[in-house]
């Protein structure tokens, strides 16, 4: 009976020092040094890319406006980059001060369809303008773009074409009417300061609940609508206001989308007013006057005549 309580003790004294060996055989290897001499430990900085300047909102990012420095993991921003080539040629979407991180929202505006702040700069206005996939460039404008704006007006009366009177070989254009427009670039240089569209659909679902296959992806014209702010002054304003109280807004009113680096210096990286374009306008008259479209000819049925009955 003692020989097989001594065997016991035994087996769990060697159970007891397996135990103990393992522990340690652990703790050595955790506390092994590393290449550099001392024990490894879990990092509690890293590197992230900050603006060395402000970067106005529509900018695009030089390599002279941001640098990489090491932060606590624990202040460094969701989403920020971690090397300044990830950033640099990109435009900012939103304004960032001196010492902020750069994110994946400084370069894309953050959520579409969704605006909290709206940054007005000074001596502007902000309004918003209502477009469609095709007065809006596809709807697919976006926060520190820079566009100008047409607008096309109905004419009041029935549109004619008839000789000139002096020069018979020119042909002019007679009350012009609900058939003819004419078409202006009137406001230029306007600088987006937000963009709204519409929620994306939920995914359609099968019988039992399951998320259905989804179709290829591609463009879907389906007229939707955004809502684009834009940065305006007071007499732009005004123009737009007037052709937003026209009978169908959507029809009058189109955004054309410009290059941003129409308004950056290119030496100095700073931005720059726009210049202003010359532009013409078109009617039907200027059409036919300066691109020699051609009237449509209408034809005169020849009837034969009767002879009357004897």
């Amino acid at each position: 009976m003692n020989l097989k309580r001594s065997n016991r003790l035994v087996l769990l004294i060697g159970v007891f020092l397996a135990i103990v060996a393992f522990v340690g055989i652990l703790l050595l290897f955790q506390q092994a040094p590393t290449p550099g001499g001392g024990a490894a430990a879990i990092p509690t900085d890293g590197p992230v890319v900050v603006a060395k300047k402000d970067i106005p909102l529509s900018t695009r990012i030089r390599a002279d406006q941001v640098e990489v420095k090491t932060l606590p993991l624990a202040a460094i921003s969701v989403g920020a980059f971690a090397d300044v080539s990830q950033v640099i040629g990109q435009i900012a979407r939103q304004p960032v001060t001196a010492g902020g991180q750069i994110t994946a929202t400084t370069l894309n505006g953050g959520l579409s369809g969704t605006v909290i702040d709206v940054q007005t700069p000074p001596g502007l206005r902000a309004i918003a303008v209502r477009v469609d996939q095709t007065s809006g460039v596809g709807t697919v404008i976006k926060i520190g773009d820079y566009v100008d704006t047409i607008i096309a007006l109905s004419e009041e009366q029935f549109a004619s074409i008839a000789r000139d009177p002096v020069a018979s070989d020119q042909l002019i254009v007679t009350n012009p009417g609900p058939k003819g427009v004419t078409v202006k670039l009137i406001l230029q240089g306007m600088q987006v300061l937000g963009a709204l569209l519409p929620p994306v659909a939920p995914p359609p679902a099968n019988a039992d609940g399951t998320p259905a296959a989804s179709a290829a992806p591609g463009t879907v014209l389906n007229e939707q609508q955004e809502i684009v702010i834009l940065a305006v002054t007071a007499q732009q304003a005004e123009v737009i206001r007037y052709a937003q109280q026209m009978a169908n807004p959507l029809l009058t009113l189109s955004l054309v989308l410009r290059s941003p680096d129409d308004f950056i210096d290119p030496l100095t990286g700073e931005p720059v007013p726009p210049v202003i374009a010359e532009t013409t306008g078109i009617t039907l008259q200027s059409l036919i006057d300066t691109y020699g479209v051609l009237p449509p000819v209408i034809a005169t049925p020849i009837l034969p005549s009767l002879s009357p009955l004897p």
